[in-house]
């Protein structure tokens, strides 16, 4: 079995020497056969140079790309090894590689993506702001997925290489759009609960509100491309439903005084009706070309 570990990598020779070493001592326990991927995400440091002192694969972007693009990069370099299993980690080292292993092993017993959830043993060390949001976004994928989860947004994660094909539109990070994908796809997830270290601050974001904000727009885009009929009918269907009240009140009105009135709530009615069945019909050419 082909293992790749693999780590996006920026400005992190602080910390990316001992997050090796300790992966390599984990792995070195074991009996897997693994590589250590470090894709350098335009440093302006020493990060690559230490990287490859410890003894990783070292590709490197020439310039500074952003987690979204470099995690595709990782990607096509592990379809190169040909690897079976794909483990992703972060360079800063939030989180223990003790749990490798696990996770190695539970994509083993067949599933497909496997999540290191960071609320299952209370000692989440993010924002307050972050962990509301992040519950929040766990209810949407549990009943758009139809499986319990409770961190859609971790970065530590195995998978197979099925898995990694999956294509990512996504310009801001990874996470979600992954998991959304795998599911539609009917491959199987699972978490372990796992314990993170405090790190740096986070570079994906200015503050709370601005990543709540980008993560939303991105499962909009991602639902809207993935399900678009049902994305678009939602939308279309809340016009008409307005335009129906609109209707009755002007059916009510005619029978309990005899006259026509209301002509520019009529106009808007048949405006509502007219924009509503629009939108559904972009819902179905969207689905069409999907």
């Amino acid at each position: 079995m082909n293992i790749v570990i693999t780590l996006p990598a920026y400005n992190e020779e602080k910390d990316i020497g001992n997050v090796l070493k300790e992966i390599k001592e984990v792995m070195d326990s074991t009996r897997y056969k693994y590589k250590i991927l470090v894709v350098n995400d335009g440093s302006k440091d020493n990060t690559a140079k230490i990287a490859r002192e410890n003894g990783s694969i070292v590709v490197s972007n020439s310039r500074n790309l952003g987690l979204a693009e470099t995690f595709k990069r990782e990607m096509e370099e592990c379809t190169k090894f040909k690897a079976d299993i794909i483990i992703h980690t972060d360079a800063d080292g939030q989180y223990p590689a003790h749990y490798i292993p696990e996770m190695i092993k539970k994509v083993e017993e067949g599933y497909n993506l496997v999540l290191g959830a960071r609320f299952g043993r209370g000692n989440y060390q993010g924002s307050l702001m972050k962990r509301v949001g992040n519950i929040a976004f766990a209810k949407v994928f549990s009943g758009l997925l139809k499986t319990k989860i409770t961190d859609t947004t971790t970065g530590f994660r195995a998978f197979t290489s099925e898995v990694a094909k999956l294509p990512l539109i996504n310009t801001f990070t990874y996470t979600q759009e992954q998991l959304i994908r795998a599911g539609k796809a009917k491959m199987k997830v699972a978490e372990i609960p796992i314990s993170t270290r405090k790190t740096r601050e986070s570079r994906l974001f200015k503050n709370s509100f601005d990543y709540a904000i980008k993560a939303w727009i991105n499962i909009f885009r991602i639902y809207r491309d993935f399900e678009p009929l049902r994305f678009f009918g939602v939308f279309g269907s809340i016009f008409i439903f307005v335009g129906m009240l609109n209707s009755l009140f002007l059916a009510y009105t005619f029978i309990a005084t005899g006259r026509v009135g209301h002509i520019p709530l009529t106009i808007v009615t048949a405006l509502l009706y007219i924009v509503g069945v629009q939108i559904i019909l972009f819902g179905f050419l969207a689905d069409m070309k999907k």
